[in-house]
């Protein structure tokens, strides 16, 4: 397997060091389950649209990564920002962001929450302090710097959650961000989701150096290598690194490693990894099945319990698409708004 995913706990030395041991209640287990399952059947759904050619462009699913957004935003707290790439629908989802904007956007309606114009890899919510959704490469790191030299200005004790991949982790931008994070002691979390492939090449073929927990270290920012499939070693390792910010020491670095099961995107038939490796990251690391094992092995709950927690998401996944499908379409005039001339 590419990377430094090496033990059969889904964990790197490094990642092993991470606060992985932290418990959850059974609230905490719950919760994390059904926000997980939420948007694993939300992406399923969204990937069965686009095949059915109601989702056009660009498509970018987000299964197998879920423990990453939701353990992140179990640590946060009421304005504090996120922005990320464009494989956002898991981190809107997570954000509280209604299931019904978020397909209505996918299919380019008028209630999507950028009224249809915005698609895939362009949604925001100043309600939820969501700030995107972006399709360049990188450019969302520098935009999630400047988030935080506003709550730095500002004094407010927000934190900017600033996520981006692998691949985007070798861009320019991201050290000119990190350089001026680290002078000015700026309140961001830099979160690499190191999901192995980028858009299709293994990290050991493309980095010098594939412990992004330390490509802060030219600008004195910590970091550390976390266990992204594990929703209690994401939050421990997001609860330190945001306390630490709050508290006004500067910028920290959280690579989560985590693994997409499906392509880069829809049009990625990804053959350049095995079927194996993908079967073995399913069987011994899902997210989702750790916390559903959990709850059966605890007793806190029954398969029973756990069949009516899928068959309410589940409707709440239809209700979506079936909102997003009937949904009028925008006006002509929509094109106009919002656009700077």
């Amino acid at each position: 397997m590419a990377g430094s995913m090496k033990s059969r706990s889904g964990k790197s030395d490094n990642a092993q060091n991470s606060a992985n041991s932290a418990e959850f209640t059974k609230e905490q287990d719950l919760y994390a389950y059904r926000e997980m399952l939420l948007i694993r059947r939300f992406e399923e759904k969204a990937g069965q649209m686009y095949g059915m050619g109601l989702i056009g462009g660009f498509c970018h699913l987000y299964i197998g990564q879920e423990a990453v957004v939701v353990g992140v935003g179990m640590a946060t707290q009421e304005g504090d920002q996120v922005i990320t790439s464009y494989r956002d629908h898991g981190h809107m989802l997570a954000c509280g962001l209604d299931p019904k904007g978020v397909m209505a956007e996918l299919t380019g309606r008028r209630d999507g929450l950028s009224r249809g114009k915005g698609g895939s890899m362009h949604m925001f919510s100043k309600e939820k302090h969501f700030y995107g959704g972006h399709g360049i490469v990188g450019a969302q790191v520098s935009l999630g710097a400047g988030l935080a030299f506003a709550n730095h200005y500002r004094g407010n004790q927000n934190v900017s959650l600033t996520y981006f991949g692998d691949g985007a982790a070798n861009q320019g931008q991201v050290y000119e961000s990190f350089n001026m994070a680290g002078l000015w002691k700026l309140p961001i979390v830099f979160i690499v989701e190191n999901n192995r492939y980028a858009m299709g090449t293994s990290v050991t073929r493309s980095s010098a150096l594939t412990d992004f927990s330390k490509r802060g270290a030219s600008f004195n920012i910590p970091g550390e290598q976390v266990d992204g499939m594990d929703v209690r070693a994401v939050k421990a390792a997001a609860d330190k690194a945001i306390q630490l910010c709050r508290e006004g020491n500067g910028p920290y670095i959280l690579e989560m490693q985590t693994y997409r099961y499906r392509g880069h995107s829809m049009s990625d038939p990804a053959k350049y990894r095995s079927k194996e490796e993908v079967q073995r990251m399913r069987e011994e690391h899902d997210p989702i099945e750790q916390v559903r094992a959990r709850l059966l092995n605890s007793g806190t709950a029954s398969e029973d319990d756990l069949k009516k927690i899928d068959g309410a998401v589940r409707a709440v996944v239809s209700e979506a698409a079936e909102f997003a499908t009937q949904n009028p379409e925008p006006d002509p005039s929509e094109l106009y708004t919002d656009v700077l001339l």
